[in-house]
């Protein structure tokens, strides 16, 4: 991949000629020499006081969480060996009260990153919609500056709608592909609107030509990625990927120590539990709510402090409408409820306030609430698990993904005051409860890093580059679940991608109960090789390249799709309390999927979808995960598909598995593998004929039940006569 990003790039250098370089650059130039061509990322993003931190947070009302992002993002790319430079590019303005740092052209924070500022003609500081009349002298402006360099960047990342708009402009004029990252989508803010308006329609129109123009879009959560993104009429999933965020895990006593400061005139008893909010002052972060529920609760008020950060503000009468409307009602409502002594609004904090307040809020067994309207992802509930804090928060957005893979606080409904009060006390009083959520907080969070993300989109933006390959059709298939069956092992994955490498005759099949966001996400995070097919959602869906892009496979779709009443389903499953839906986004058009403690309810299942003649397979995997599949669907139906795709016959198919979700395809296919770790409620399959059962673990026991079902196979055909000896 590298070697075919670097001729991409090479070529085009090559065309476009040797201009003025930036003058540092020279020096991270020289490192091409030894190392070849590397990668120049621009991170380009026009709203917010975008510096190096220290950030004042909340100073403006689109100076937010985008920053943090593009930092921790940047910061990290710079780290890489296979990134040559990496630049964020913004608008420069001239607003003193903002900092005179935004005058300055270029703003180092290391020798491989830059901050660049470009020049409009427009020196004010625009917001939001302003920022619209001034974008067409931005865009010129910067296809001015990179005219006049040595080297045009690679990649251009463009976060939010505006950004996404120059970028466009940037690769029809100088033909530098961008990526998009949407931070924050229309349509959810327009479902929340009391009417509708032309400035969000404007808004979502624009959002879609940049799902549509981008050559691929980032997502931070499965909510974003499959229900928000979904969403607009020009998405294709083939180009939607999820990467995780990471997140800022510095602390110190000395934070600890500002943070108790800032917080302590307010405050009678500063030892009691705090409960915190951090949040831009703005109406879809639902602060008022937090208030309501707080001075709601007799527990609450005798036994916590409220703690909230609101932005900054020199008065009330300070900021825009927006901002002053929501400050104002926070103090009407500590007013109102006489909350004084128990309840902490700053006027200003730093970032390491921030940090300091997190872990401040941990030592007193507090909780971090979020009662946003809706959250596209949630950014600070991952920050508070950083330092142990368990978590209210809203279950409208990426909460729900963020919670249910950290296993560190609770959901709530944002427009219900009372829920999110008894949520509190309950984290608050139930010492257990708390205990658990603080140490899943800590341990699950440590996969959130910001390197762990630059890997996945240095990754994502090879493929971007890479000139199409050509691959000879294979002659065998090995179809594989990912969890467990692949995953688990780097030293086993690095072995198994060898084999893949060397072995042309081999196509890789992924199979997987996993949609294809995170199946894609899984195989980028685990550097497993990229696979000739997708099976995913239990085989319900099969996802092939058509014109060099992923795309759902409507003939199978067609062929799942006779005889599926996933209404009746419904219906019955209903008569089920003991079911617990699993997230709407795992609920496909092929596909139900439930939570389920009790496993001797699966046969009662069965048998009344029977009774009531509904033609459905049910599917249990992994000792907790129920799926309810059409009787034409599964992991063995797709399998037998993708291989008549390909023209290859069943005798040359391998299938790898672990779980319940693979038995179909484990009993089906001529040459299965039951992997060494696999689960209980399948080890009844290796007493099977066709079933190897492999002494290894993970990817390295795929890879031997590969090796000794060939082995085994050419024996045979040796005795046939079929091949010489």
């Amino acid at each position: 991949m590298q070697a075919k990003v670097r001729r991409y790039a090479a070529s085009r250098a090559t065309n476009i000629g040797w201009l003025r370089p930036l003058r540092p650059q020279r020096r991270v130039q020289q490192l091409d020499s030894q190392r070849g061509l590397l990668l120049h990322i621009v991170s380009l993003a026009l709203g917010g006081c975008l510096k190096a931190e220290p950030v004042r947070y909340g100073l403006t009302e689109d100076t937010g969480g985008h920053i943090t992002y593009i930092l921790g993002e940047m910061e990290a790319l710079s780290r890489r060996e296979d990134i040559r430079f990496a630049e964020i590019v913004t608008r420069q303005f001239d607003e003193p009260r903002l900092g005179a740092v935004h005058t300055q052209p270029q703003e180092w924070i290391n020798s491989k990153l830059v901050i660049t500022r470009v020049e409009s003609g427009n020196s004010a500081y625009l917001a939001k919609d302003a920022l619209r009349d001034d974008r067409k002298a931005f865009t010129d402006a910067l296809i001015a500056e990179f005219r006049g360099r040595d080297r045009l960047p690679d990649l251009i990342h463009a976060h939010f709608a505006d950004a996404a708009d120059v970028a466009m402009a940037v690769e029809k004029e100088l033909g530098i592909p961008f990526i998009y990252t949407a931070h924050s989508l229309g349509i959810d803010k327009r479902a929340a609107l009391a009417e509708r308006s032309e400035t969000i329609e404007a808004r979502i129109a624009e959002e879609d030509r940049a799902i549509a123009k981008a050559r691929a879009v980032i997502g931070s959560s499965r909510d974003e990625c499959e229900r928000q993104l979904a969403a607009y009429p020009s998405a294709r999933i083939g180009r939607i990927n999820r990467l995780v965020p990471g997140i800022d895990r510095g602390r110190s006593a000395g934070c600890i120590s500002a943070a108790s400061d800032l917080v302590a005139p307010f405050l009678r008893d500063p030892a009691k539990p705090m409960v915190l909010a951090i949040a831009r002052p703005v109406h879809k972060k639902n602060l008022a709510a937090l208030v309501d529920a707080f001075a709601a609760s007799s527990l609450l008020r005798d036994r916590c402090n409220l703690v909230i950060l609101a932005g900054l503000r020199d008065d009330l009468d300070t900021g825009n409408v927006e901002q002053q409307e929501i400050q104002r009602e926070l103090v009407a409502r500590i007013d109102r409820y006489d909350l004084y002594g128990s309840v902490a609004y700053p006027k200003s904090h730093s970032r390491d306030d921030v940090q300091g307040l997190y872990a401040l809020a941990a030592s007193t067994r507090g909780v971090f609430v979020n009662p946003a309207l809706m959250e596209p992802y949630g950014l600070t509930i991952v920050e508070a698990a950083a330092h142990g804090l368990p978590v209210v928060a809203t279950k409208i957005g990426g909460p729900q993904d963020i919670i249910a893979e950290l296993e560190h606080g609770l959901l709530v409904d944002p427009c219900n005051t009372a829920e999110i009060g008894r949520a509190i006390e309950r984290l608050v009083t139930e010492r257990p409860l708390w205990d658990r959520c603080s140490k899943n907080a800590q341990v699950n969070s440590l996969d959130m890093n910001w390197d762990k993300y630059a890997a996945g989109f240095t990754l994502l933006a090879e493929e971007i580059l890479a000139e199409p390959e050509r691959k000879k059709r294979p002659t065998y298939l090995l179809v594989s679940d990912l969890d467990n069956t692949l995953t688990g092992c780097p030293k086993g994955i690095m072995r198994f991608g060898r084999f893949m490498q060397r072995q042309g005759e081999f196509g890789f099949v992924v199979a997987t109960g996993r949609s294809i966001v995170e199946a894609r996400r899984l195989v980028r995070d685990w550097k497993l090789p990229l696979p000739l097919a997708w099976i995913t959602s239990v085989g319900t869906e099969v996802y092939l390249q058509h014109n060099g892009e992923l795309v759902l496979d409507q003939a199978f779709a067609r062929i799942v799709e006779r005889g599926w009443d996933p209404h009746a389903v419904d219906s019955v499953v209903a008569g089920f309390p003991e079911l617990v839906p699993q997230p709407s986004y795992e609920q496909r058009p092929h596909k139900r999927s439930y939570f389920v403690e009790d496993t001797g309810c699966i046969a009662k299942i069965e048998r009344a979808l029977r009774l009531e003649g509904i033609a459905a397979r049910v599917v249990f995997s992994h000792g907790r995960l129920l799926d309810i599949l059409p009787p034409a669907a599964g992991k063995a139906a797709a399998m037998r598909y993708v291989a008549g795709q390909f023209g290859i016959a069943s005798a040359r198919v391998f299938a790898a598995g672990d779980s319940g979700n693979d038995v179909d395809m484990l009993t089906a296919c001529e040459n299965a593998i039951l992997v060494g770790n696999h689960a209980e409620e399948v080890a009844s399959l290796a007493a099977r004929p066709n079933v190897y059962r492999s002494r290894r673990q993970n990817a390295s026991g795929a890879l031997e039940g590969v090796l000794a079902h060939h082995r085994a196979r050419q024996l045979r055909l040796r005795q046939n006569g079929r091949i010489p000896a």
